[in-house]
């Protein structure tokens, strides 16, 4: 009795926690909502940034999925403080989100020893 409760147990924490490959299904999907407002193309990826009404978000997608790579993103609105992402990863930094209503917005993204950055836009 004891040990089929360990068995469905440990199948229950199978089942609810993240898998190897779940995390780059998932990137599959849109990263952000709203709409795409901008994309920057540089040689090892792309910075693209989405505005909804109120706020702005922005990821870092790799132009070689798959490969771990050092990434990163930030975007800031004007006035406040820079949200960022970044670290080794396989397919897209991100995403950041910041509340945008009525404020510019930069981002600056990089895959590998590349970057691109948008400067103030959105204004």
């Amino acid at each position: 009795m004891y040990g089929l409760a360990i068995v469905i147990a440990a199948a229950g924490l199978t089942l609810a926690s993240p898998g190897i490959g779940s995390a780059e299904a998932a990137s599959a999907g849109p990263a952000c909502s709203g709409r795409k407002v901008k994309t920057v193309a540089f040689a090892t990826g792309e910075l693209r940034i989405y505005k909804s009404r109120r706020y702005a978000c922005a990821i870092t997608v790799s132009k070689r999925p798959g490969v771990r790579q050092t990434m990163a993103v930030t975007i800031q609105a004007r006035g406040s403080r820079t949200a960022r992402d970044s670290g080794r990863f396989t397919y897209r930094a991100g995403p950041v989100t910041v509340y945008a209503l009525n404020r510019c917005v930069r981002a600056h993204g990089s895959v590998g020893a590349r970057n691109a950055s948008t400067g103030w836009i959105l204004c």
